[in-house]
């Protein structure tokens, strides 16, 4: 093709069209978002629910939502700052709290959990690793199956094997709730933590369509899935077996580096433990924690107006203050 010159004139300009505000700023990709919110045209008013799962610095991000011409609405969201309250108290931006994160949840968002939400079940540091990132979407299944009572029909699986699993629809009653991931502009490489929070809300129960080739052990080389290797992540084992390696080379560089656990008495031989029972208390309780608010406290920059019998009393005490001073000045 041979080299045309663009002419910037003023026909240029007269006809240049700007891209998406979002498209500018680097935030959308609409190519992506095109094809997850399109439904099929005989489903008529039928919603296309995504999986939104967002990994930021401090937290880990995952809503259940679903788009309209007025925009997007959230039905359902579980944070990896809630797990804490389940136990998992630390490593709450990891594989494994991901995949809590992901069974607690169940564009018109339906349903969201958060990766700060971990604290509630026990998981209090680490709120980003690959963990963190299977609890939050653990959260974020159950209580989108509780919020639309399938919760005791489609409990998923609590073998956590890291293998393939399925959620088969059950004879006589409603389908498993449907969803598609959306990870926005994250990059989908083998073992991300996006793919952590997808095994955690497929594991609490939702029906998403997927494969093992981006969970942690599958090989590019060989072509094979090692679910071990995908166990050992969302337990977190992946991070035990590093601390105890680096506390046997360098004990100094492991209390600098790993001190917040350190500080909270959490040794690697105890991760699994501490997942699993994250795991069991975010099944028992999936509901989101109301917030405490206080009372808030009024304020009045004006007087308060004073009752008749106070003015009285104040004249009073006017007077009298007035008489002792011409008393005073008498008597000198």
């Amino acid at each position: 093709m041979a080299f045309v010159k663009v002419v910037k004139n003023k026909a240029y300009f007269k006809r240049y069209q700007v891209k998406s505000k979002r498209r500018r700023q680097g935030k959308t990709d609409f190519y992506a978002r095109h094809a997850l919110i399109h439904q099929d045209k005989n489903k008529y008013n039928t919603p296309k629910y995504r999986l939104i799962v967002r990994i930021t610095n401090k937290d880990i991000v995952c809503q259940i939502a679903y788009a309209r011409i007025e925009g997007d609405y959230i039905i359902a969201s579980a944070y990896a700052h809630e797990l804490p309250r389940y136990g998992v108290k630390l490593g709450l931006t990891n594989y494994a709290a991901a995949y809590c994160t992901g069974l607690l949840e169940g564009d018109y968002i339906i349903a969201s959990a958060y990766a700060h939400e971990l604290p509630r079940y026990g998981v209090k540091l680490g709120l980003t690793n690959y963990a963190a990132a299977y609890c939050t979407g653990l959260l974020l299944a159950r209580r989108t199956l509780q919020k639309h009572k399938l919760d005791s029909i489609y409990k998923g699986t609590t073998d956590v094997t890291g293998g393939q699993f399925e959620n088969e629809a059950v004879v006589g009653e409603k389908r498993p709730f449907r969803c598609y991931l959306d990870v926005g502009l994250a990059r989908t490489t083998t073992g991300a933590k996006v793919f952590g929070a997808l095994k955690g809300a497929v594991d609490g129960g939702l029906d998403i369509p997927h494969s093992t080739r981006r969970f942690p052990g599958y090989s590019q080389e060989s072509k094979k899935f090692n679910a071990d290797v995908h166990r050992q992540h969302i337990f977190g084992l992946h991070v035990a077996n590093y601390m105890t390696a680096l506390k046997e080379e360098n004990s100094d560089l492991y209390a600098k580096q790993f001190s917040r656990f350190v500080k909270a008495g959490i040794e690697p031989t105890s991760f699994e433990a501490l997942y699993k029972a994250a795991h069991a208390a975010i099944r028992a309780d999936p509901s989101l924690s109301p917030k405490k608010t206080d009372a808030p406290k009024p304020k009045r920059w004006n007087k308060v107006k004073l009752a008749r019998s106070s003015r009285k009393n104040r004249v009073q005490q006017r007077k009298t203050a007035f008489l002792k001073t011409i008393q005073a000045g008498d008597a000198e």
